[in-house]
């Protein structure tokens, strides 16, 4: 496996994301690589909480809950060589489901921020699905223990703000009511 030098002014492919090193993870956004840090342990908590409030939901559903590292690629008129590991996606179109991707537009998309990520989650990538039109994308901010869920609605997203102390709820996932105070413990230290 090739791993690549890193610049801004280097341009990939779809092709040559796939001959990298699986040992490093990137994600590819417009042919930009980015590389991705290692989680915090409190990220990894939410995370967990999120999994199971999720997929207890999901449960005898048609859509199905994923969890990074899992390879998708947007494949939309606006997203060209662009490939992204969202912390938790929900799908619920399995054909476009390969062995290790997903080659389509997933129905929300959940990313976790963490120090490193803030900035490239919260404008990179909201710019990123929001161009692919992915449907629900939520942001988890583990530091202020509030979600930011951007709903699209006419080609451009709407976002509310939850609360730690309230229930969110999606509009894509209809009935599904994600505990807050469940997601973010008090028993974990924040180690943003």
């Amino acid at each position: 496996m090739i791993q690549p030098k890193l610049t801004k002014e280097q341009i990939y492919t779809y092709e040559d994301y796939l001959t990298w090193d699986d040992d490093v993870r990137y994600e590819l956004i417009d042919g930009v690589a980015y590389a991705l840090a290692s989680p915090s342990s409190y990220h990894q908590r939410i995370l967990i909480n999120l999994t199971v409030q999720l997929e207890s939901f999901l449960k005898g559903k048609k859509c199905k809950l994923f969890v990074a590292p899992f390879d998708v690629k947007l494949e939309s008129e606006s997203s060209k060589d662009t490939v992204v590991q969202p912390d938790l996606l929900v799908i619920c179109d399995k054909t476009k489901i390969a062995k290790n991707s997903y080659n389509g537009i997933p129905d929300l998309v959940i990313e976790i921020l963490s120090p490193s990520t803030a900035s490239y989650d919260c404008i990179k990538k909201l710019h990123c699905y929001q161009q692919a039109k992915v449907p629900e994308y939520w942001i988890v901010d583990p530091h202020i223990q509030k979600v930011y869920v951007f709903s699209l609605e006419n080609d451009s997203y709407v976002d509310k703000v939850y609360e730690k102390t309230e229930a969110l709820e999606s509009k894509i996932l209809q009935g599904c009511h994600v505990i807050l105070e469940d997601i973010f413990e008090d028993d974990v230290e924040n180690d943003w």
